[in-house]
């Protein structure tokens, strides 16, 4: 993008960035506007306010929004499909039955919660919660004991790798933002969300289990319906479409390591060839082919057709909120803003990944979304990592990781999250802030944690 000359000083362009972002927040918050709209009409009074010529506006707006949805939509659109073609074949069920029946009845809070970080590889958090609640409720009902006991394993289990993991729209837009590799962070994502979800979301909902005593919600109707003319995969079978996206991402990732270290050729066909493959891009449809030729023997083309349709109409708004971040982020760096938050922070000495996690974490709570804090936060400090010599592809990773982190502490009552667990367990707001809240801060910060620790050692 070609950066425009600024005709102010760095203070002013500071100022009339503080002055977009608590714009964007009133819009957001206190007229209920929508945040796509807001985040459109925001740049556009933007690039009018920092000078860029009016002919150059919509040119600016339009290559930030299509260069963050040129990777973004794709891996999206894609991970839906898959995780919508797991919830009608029963594989979420699948998964829960047979962990409960391998770690026991005594471990079903853990089986549950190893459940969903596998079902919440390729499904969204609200999808995925509301995939799996029936079954929490079953299992709780069974077993007994305070349903957060049971909810906060699998509910913390689909927020961290909804934050943490591609192909989720925050960290894949905040890859593209800041150029760090999307194969590697889905390896280093991983690596962080297990941890932090034993400690953050399995440890925490066992003492919030005995804390907090739950019941069950009166809509529970207490059983799940089996479908009875299909026959739901094996959990091999589910188990193989989760980790077919990985294996094959890490043929990328994997075969570059080789290369770099001069084991293979970067010029041999093959190696470039099966490196292809292992794009996420195109990991992700082969998953998704894959997954339409084993249901196409229980389901009609047509239904599955139906199917793959009906993931995308639900993702279309994150979709656009993300491009709209991505578009927002375009003007800042196309006006100097970028340019100018990059040289205060870097005077102040205060390292980019604590930069990145501080900015995340104010926007988080001052507007609630999570995507709209981690685009626009990789926007911001995108000049800045730019500007910063010596990092490497794991320090990108990293930085991603402690953005994700911000937006993911102390979910409130601006959060659409906070009301779906609310209202699903039944919690008032008060046992909400007290479970919930407390839930994702952890999360977020023990995300951070590693990441640092990540940053300096490697």
């Amino acid at each position: 993008m070609t950066e425009i000359t600024a005709h102010y000083s760095a203070g002013t362009l500071l100022g009339i960035a503080a002055c977009a972002v608590v714009l964007l927040l009133v819009l957001i918050m206190r007229f209920k506007v929508h945040a796509f709209l807001a985040l459109i009409l925001v740049s556009i009074a933007t690039a009018l306010v920092t000078g860029v010529p009016f002919d150059k506006v919509v040119p600016t707006l339009l290559t930030g929004f299509g260069g963050t949805l040129a990777s973004v939509a794709l891996l999206v659109g894609l991970g839906a499909m898959i995780g919508r073609l797991l919830e009608i074949s029963g594989g979420a069920k699948v998964l829960a039955d047979t962990l409960i029946g391998k770690f026991g009845p005594h471990r079903a809070p853990f089986a549950l919660g190893v459940a969903s970080l596998l079902f919440g590889f390729p499904i969204f958090f609200d999808a995925g919660l509301v995939v799996m609640l029936p079954i929490i409720f079953s299992v709780a009902k069974q077993f007994g004991g305070s349903t957060l006991k049971y909810a906060f394993p699998a509910a913390g289990a689909f927020a961290v790798m909804h934050a943490l993991v591609p192909p989720h729209p925050g960290p894949v837009a905040a890859s593209e933002l800041l150029g760090a590799n999307i194969g590697l962070l889905v390896i280093t994502g991983l690596v962080i969300a297990i941890p932090t979800w034993y400690l953050g979301a399995y440890l925490y909902g066992q003492y919030a289990g005995k804390k907090f005593d739950i019941k069950l919600p009166s809509s529970f109707l207490g059983s799940i319906e089996a479908d009875a003319n299909h026959q739901p995969p094996s959990f091999g079978m589910v188990l193989s479409i989760l980790l077919m996206p990985l294996v094959l991402i890490f043929l990328d990732t994997g075969l570059n390591t080789a290369t770099v270290l001069g084991w293979v050729s970067a010029n041999n066909t093959l190696v470039n060839f099966l490196r292809m493959l292992g794009k996420t891009p195109v990991a992700l449809l082969i998953t998704v082919f894959f997954a339409l030729l084993v249901f196409s023997r229980n389901h009609t083309r047509q239904h599955l057709e139906k199917v793959c349709d009906g993931a995308l109409g639900p993702i279309c708004g994150i979709i656009l909120v993300t491009g709209a971040g991505g578009m927002f982020g375009g003007v800042l760096r196309a006006s100097g803003i970028g340019d100018a938050l990059a040289g205060v922070l870097s005077d102040t000495g205060m390292p980019v990944i604590v930069a990145a996690f501080v900015i995340s974490t104010a926007l988080r709570v001052a507007q609630g979304s999570a995507t709209v804090a981690l685009t626009t936060t990789a926007a911001l400090v995108s000049p800045m990592v730019a500007a910063t010599a010596g990092l490497s592809e794991f320090d990108l990773c990293f930085i991603v990781i402690a953005i994700a982190g911000g937006a993911t502490v102390l979910s409130h009552v601006n959060d659409s999250g906070f009301w779906l667990v609310g209202r699903f367990l039944e919690m008032d707001e008060k046992t909400t802030l007290k479970t919930w809240t407390v839930m994702e801060t952890l999360i977020g910060t023990i995300a951070f944690v590693f990441a640092l620790i990540g940053s300096i050692i490697l």
